[in-house]
């Protein structure tokens, strides 16, 4: 699991995927979210708009991000 640091409240799921590193580029956040790759604390997800908080999980191809 990796713990990443968001530097705000809240951050949209397209943008976390960008900002830890899980996508180089928006539009490839978007594809992933799109095509159900993409689970937010253990569910799939295919808002790439949802918000997401401290404590939150990601997870994309079998890599699990934490939020902190």
């Amino acid at each position: 699991m990796h713990n990443i640091k968001i530097n705000t409240e809240i951050i949209k799921l397209d943008a976390f995927l960008k900002w830890c590193g899980a996508a180089s580029m928006g539009s490839e956040a978007k594809i992933y979210v799109q095509e159900g790759e993409v689970k937010v604390n253990g569910e799939v997800c295919t808002q790439r708009g949802k918000k997401l908080k401290s404590g939150d999980t990601v997870e994309l191809h079998g890599e699990i991000y934490k939020i902190i």
